[in-house]
């Protein structure tokens, strides 16, 4: 009897990290969910000046957990991987320990350092040179705070490494940075792929900072010893897309010239797939982005706030409530009930990281002139609204730039769960929506592994396979699911 060949996808996303055991039964891929644990403010600690960062050891403590549990099942995989966010890194010394703390990006650190970049390079000339658009967690914006407000720290940091980046070096000691999380950085030239050593001379960083790449689905080592003893085996670690949405586009089960997708968590990622990256200045009108993919492609796309509102309002409701149900399910049910028809602008920045988002969204109605919603459903109508709303936006400005129409949506992350979200975005885009798989980033992670392994030939026999062994729901303009 063949010997299965297991896979495992260490997904850390804004919410809560998963581990997830794959293998092939035929054309199938089988997933299994082996262990989660918590992240967003369960990870985070105050420092100082009320600073937030990472708990980067309790982190990988629990992917250390996680991987435990391969041991305990009897399924050792033939190799793992981790994906996380972006722009979030950490500094290493000349002993390849931590040399400051692991920042995270919603700290308000960056802070004016927007204007501080500004006086080096011009947005306009920047966004020409990179591609990427305008966000002041960027890690260019990190760095530059860095630079001003911690000179020593930058000045004896010998390498970056991006979160995934760390815990890779953690499990193997080989300090290797990759390709789709290093394009978030806003440093990186996007034709040809790799460092802007001159961006990077100009803006007063270390050049020693920044090495050569590793492309998804290169292998990073294996366990160190250590590691290999504590979780109970060896294995290889494998780099896949680290950047959480490179992996989840490389499971959108369709393919061609067409492929729209929305990668939809905490953040909603609108866009498509280039050959080569758009940085015209339309393109950064929009306020649209040029990153790094698996196989050299170009994610270009655009970030909407996403889920994250609607995750604040559960989190504060739950905090008032205790005993409430604020299920996501029952969030977005009760939300399609309600009749009232405000919407808000969700990609304000006023929304990134309010004191209270139910506050902020009932403000920002009632400064709009609109109806203030009240109840917990009205409050999620109004997110569920805005979001599809952004959706219709992003869609407008993606066809004007490239000239082509679309004929359909792929939704892939946990907001293609959304059933109403999905019918309010078909309905408001007059697009097919073709919401699925949920588990998209992780399902990704495991294919550019599975490739690696000779499992599927290329990126399009993997996702004809995620169409077969996740399938999709379809919805129509007219609102139906068919």
């Amino acid at each position: 009897m063949e010997q299965i060949k297991y896979y495992l996808a260490v997904d850390i996303g804004a919410s809560s990290g998963r581990h997830i055991l794959a293998h092939r039964e035929g054309a199938v891929i089988v997933t299994e969910e082996i262990y989660r644990f918590p992240n967003g403010n369960d990870m985070l600690m105050i420092r100082g000046n009320a600073h937030r960062v990472w708990d980067i050891r309790r982190l990988f403590e629990e992917v250390l957990n996680g991987m435990k549990k391969c041991r305990e099942l009897g399924k050792i995989p033939q190799s793992v991987s981790i994906d996380t966010w972006g722009v979030d890194y950490v500094l290493l010394d000349a002993a390849g320990q931590l040399a400051a703390p692991c920042y995270a990006y919603r700290d308000n650190r960056t802070e004016g350092m927007d204007k501080a970049v500004s006086k080096l390079i011009t947005p306009a000339r920047l966004y020409a040179r990179t591609g990427i658009q305008k966000a002041i967690f960027n890690t260019i914006y990190q760095l530059t705070a860095a630079r001003l407000q911690e000179p020593k720290t930058l000045e004896k940091a010998e390498k970056l490494l991006m979160i995934p980046d760390y815990l890779h070096y953690l499990l193997t000691g080989e300090a290797r940075q990759e390709y789709t999380n290093a394009s978030t950085t806003q440093l990186l030239d996007p034709v040809t792929r790799t460092w802007d050593y001159e961006l990077i001379r100009l803006l007063g960083f270390p050049e020693k900072l920044f090495g050569s790449l590793t492309q998804p689905g290169e292998t990073v080592g294996r366990l160190r010893p250590a590691v290999a003893e504590e979780v109970g085996f060896d294995t290889a670690v494998v780099a896949c897309a680290t950047h959480d949405t490179g992996s989840a586009v490389m499971s959108v089960p369709a393919d061609g010239d067409d492929v729209l997708y929305i990668s939809s968590g905490t953040w909603s990622l609108f866009g498509c797939e280039l050959t080569q990256p758009d940085c015209r200045p339309a393109a950064r009108r929009a306020n649209f982005t040029n990153e790094g993919g698996y196989g050299g492609t170009i994610r270009f796309l655009k970030n909407i706030m996403g889920l994250w509102m609607i995750q604040s309002v559960r989190r504060e409701l739950e905090e008032r409530d205790p005993a409430g149900e604020y299920s996501f399910a029952r969030l977005c049910d009760m939300a399609s009930r309600e009749e009232i028809a405000s919407v808000v602008p969700a990609n304000d920045g006023r929304f990134l990281a309010p004191e209270s988002m139910i506050e902020e969204v009932q403000a920002a109605c009632r400064e709009s002139g609109q109806e203030v919603p009240q109840t917990p459903w009205e409050i999620a109508r109004v997110i569920y609204r805005s979001l599809a709303v952004c959706y219709r936006e992003a869609l407008e400005e993606l066809e004007a730039m490239n000239g082509r129409h679309y004929p359909a949506i792929n939704i892939v992350g946990g907001g293609s769960n959304a059933a109403w979200l999905n019918r309010l975005t078909a309905q408001e885009t007059g697009r097919t929506v073709l919401a699925g798989p949920a588990e998209a980033t992780a399902i990704g992670n495991l294919g550019a592994q599975m490739i690696a392994a000779g499992e599927f030939a290329d990126l399009k026999d993997f996702r004809r396979s995620v169409y077969q062994s996740f399938g999709v729901s379809r919805w129509t303009p007219d609102g139906q699911c068919r």
